[in-house]
């Protein structure tokens, strides 16, 4: 089993950095050069578009709350906050922290990069996603890449779509259900502890499986109407209080953001002679966490915004870019800059004592997070009990829905329901097992979902195109291009 785990880490190291094990096979990482490169050729294709039309999409999200009633879709709203379920998860808090233990401080000035290029890329698939969409002889809505990769690249193409939903199925599985419904149950039996409480974990995770039986057995409808409520309380709870923080550490944020800066590029002076993180770690372990929180580019979201009440492809599109800003670009950053400004006695890797939380040997990185909280606000790591809490069980709601959406493309309609059940049933182990092992699967996960989806959006890139330009300020209804299934495409 270690070989097989060693296979695992250094097939993951090279996709990631380029190494195989302590050899350096290429001087770049495929997947990050792969990622960045594509986000940064639709952002340029795109004339900039994210940046251009970012108010206006942000007053797109605010009116997709209203619904025209249709009981087969979701309101754009409740789109983007199912995509923001799966986005928002364990990635913004022990992601990140794990991000910067990895790579140092610089990690984060790539998870931006990534974000950044990452909404050119959620403008991208997400329209696609809708124009592509497919409805089935009962009115159910039916979309996301598998569907693109079908109805616009055609049946010679079929592998691919094949290959994103067996890497969907593998993704949901390992990170979106069983290692969020672990942290949950870590967390809870955990805060127990603390209060002289013991906590069986079956208890955790049968509760669990029935919250979430409770939520997905109605479908996308259900899933909509919980995440529209649930996931914009979450992240703004979570905001607020991490700019409580920000606030007391005011002083500080300025160094932090310099460090970011400066680390990303190598630059050991910037920490001081504290940080000995390279440039390769630093994009390495910024692009992975990045596509892990926001997973733009991976093909999830757009499952999700797929389901939305709009017939408009670039309206959604705009919609879909937000979901990514809000992810890495605010959540993300808090997170990053309360650990990066939060002080204290630590003990570094090398013995000696630091102020710097993040480079503590005796933390795990997943409790960096909570020792940043507990050290700036008394009390401050139930803040980070409760959000990861949120935020694993909405995600666990999210990749619910792409995974079923995988399993119907694979399969049939008649696998949507049976298959809730054996999702309940995957959380409810997921909670119980020692998931240490899954999160070595959690970056090849990604990347087999990453992977067929850029090549589907690159190779549609001219239709990506031709919505763009036909709709630069997307006020009209036009556009839509549902199909009944078995339909060519119009």
């Amino acid at each position: 089993m270690e070989a097989f785990y060693g296979f695992i880490d250094n097939l993951s190291g090279f996709i990631w950095g380029g190494s195989w094990g302590d050899t350096q096979v290429l001087p770049f990482a495929p997947l990050a050069i792969f990622l960045l490169g594509s986000g940064l050729y639709f952002m340029i294709r795109l004339g900039f578009r994210p940046l251009r039309r970012f108010i206006p999409a942000l007053r797109e999200v605010w009116a997709g709350r209203k619904g025209d009633g249709d009981p087969n879709t979701i309101t754009a709203w409740q789109a983007l906050s199912t995509a923001l379920s799966g986005q928002v998860g364990t990635g913004n808090l022990a992601g990140v922290a794990t991000a910067i233990t990895l790579g140092g401080p610089g990690a984060i000035f790539w998870m931006w990069l990534t974000a950044l290029f990452g909404m050119a890329l959620a403008f991208a698939e997400s329209s696609l996603a809708i124009k592509f969409r497919e409805k089935d002889v009962n009115g159910r809505i039916n979309g996301g890449p598998m569907y693109y990769i079908k109805n616009a690249l055609g049946p010679k193409w079929t592998w691919l779509a094949v290959f994103f939903c067996i890497g969907t199925l593998f993704s949901a599985t390992a990170t979106g259900g069983m290692v969020q419904a672990n942290s949950i149950t870590q967390t809870i039996v955990r805060s127990g502890a603390d209060l002289g409480v013991g906590i069986p974990t079956w208890s955790v995770g049968l509760i669990l499986a029935i919250l979430t039986f409770a939520v997905i057995i109605g479908g996308i409808k259900s899933i909509g109407n919980v995440a529209g409520k649930v996931v914009p309380f979450m992240a703004l709870f979570y905001v607020l209080a991490a700019a409580t923080v920000l606030v007391i550490n005011a002083a500080e944020i300025p160094g932090a953001l310099a460090l970011i800066v400066k680390s990303a590029f190598g630059l050991e002076q910037a920490a001081g002679g504290l940080a000995g993180y390279g440039m390769a770690a630093a994009v390495r372990a910024g692009v992975a966490r990045g596509l892990f929180s926001n997973e733009a580019g991976q093909g999830s979201a757009p499952i999700a915004h797929a389901a939305a009440q709009t017939k408009n492809p670039v309206k959604q599109g705009e919609i879909a870019m937000i979901g990514v800003f809000i992810d890495t670009l605010v959540i993300c950053t808090m997170t990053a800059l309360v650990i990066l400004t939060t002080t204290g006695s630590w003990i570094a890797a090398d013995g000696s004592t630091t102020e710097y939380i993040w480079l503590a040997a005796d933390l795990e990185a997943s409790a960096i997070t909570n020792a940043a909280y507990e050290t700036a606000i008394k009390g401050g790591g139930w803040i980070v009990t409760i959000c990861l809490t949120l935020f694993a069980f909405t995600t666990i709601i999210g990749w619910s829905y792409y995974a079923e959406q995988a399993m119907t493309y694979l399969i049939g309609e008649w696998a949507t329901k049976p298959f809730r059940y054996v999702w309940v049933v995957v959380i409810f182990f997921g909670a119980l097992a020692q998931v240490e092992f899954v999160w070595k699967f959690g970056d090849l996960a990604n990347a087999s979902m990453a992977f067929p989806n850029l090549i589907a959006i690159l190779a549609l890139s001219g239709v990506v195109m031709a919505m763009h330009k036909k709709n630069g300020d997307p006020d009209t209804e036009d556009g839509d291009s549902v199909m009944l299934k078995g339909e060519g495409v119009e």
